[in-house]
């Protein structure tokens, strides 16, 4: 089994909410607190697992805004659990998550350096690395509907952008996603073999802006022809 998120770059409208939803879940979760750093100030700071990214493509008028949001994912190469002097980031057997033990970490920092998506990000308050834990203590939570054992960041996605499940297995509907969408993984040149996939946007077919703006003026010149008229 290989847990893991699957994210799709045409429905996701980049409202961090997400990302919020994470930070809310995990600041009391296993490797709580997510600090803030003068999160009143000017310029307010602080660890966030989860990081929204916004790029635009493309050339006016067939551009487009895309909207990538990225965590730690879960790399069945990680080598940010290799590099780890004190054992303190490890990948779980049982379902691929990688973890970083608290108790263990020393903050040397050399995992965040090996990781080439900026997963990892350094509390400096508590001098340890931290980042996406999946939501593990939610996932395996027996005393909460099935269907809410889903990592905070799925739950509140409100245009359903985000898919969490088992890779490795075929007919689960996040591989099915991949696999009818041409989902792919982020610098697989790399051969960190990472987890998460992404499914990329839809090719839409581009606004004739000339042709709606003499629509337009139509519109505006026949009202304009009806108020005079009167």
């Amino acid at each position: 089994m290989r847990l893991g998120l699957v994210i799709d770059l045409d429905t996701c409208v980049g409202c961090h909410a997400c990302a919020v939803a994470c930070k809310e879940w995990n600041t009391s979760g296993i490797t709580a607190p997510l600090t803030d750093y003068s999160p009143y100030g000017a310029q307010p700071s602080g660890v966030w697992f989860n990081r929204i990214r916004h790029f635009e493509v493309g050339d006016y008028p067939y551009n487009k805004t895309i909207n990538f949001p990225m965590s730690c994912m879960h790399c069945e190469n990680a080598e940010c659990v290799t590099v780890c002097p004190t054992g303190a980031s490890y990948k779980r057997a049982e379902d691929g998550i990688v973890l970083v033990d608290q108790s263990k970490c020393m903050g040397c920092n050399y995992c965040a350096w090996a990781c080439p998506y900026g997963a990892r990000e350094l509390d400096r308050v508590s001098g340890t690395m931290k980042k996406c834990t999946l939501c593990i203590d939610r996932i395996y939570d027996m005393e909460i509907p099935e269907e809410e054992r889903q990592p905070a960041c799925v739950l509140t996605c409100p245009a359903h952008a985000r898919m969490f499940g088992d890779i490795d297995d075929p007919e689960s509907p996040v591989s099915r996603a991949v696999r009818e969408r041409g989902g792919y993984q982020l610098m697989p040149e790399l051969d960190y073999d990472p987890t998460n996939h992404y499914l990329p946007p839809r090719v839409h077919a581009p606004i004739p802006t000339e042709a709606l703006k003499k629509k337009a003026a139509r519109k505006v010149k026949e009202w304009v022809n009806r108020v005079v008229e009167r």
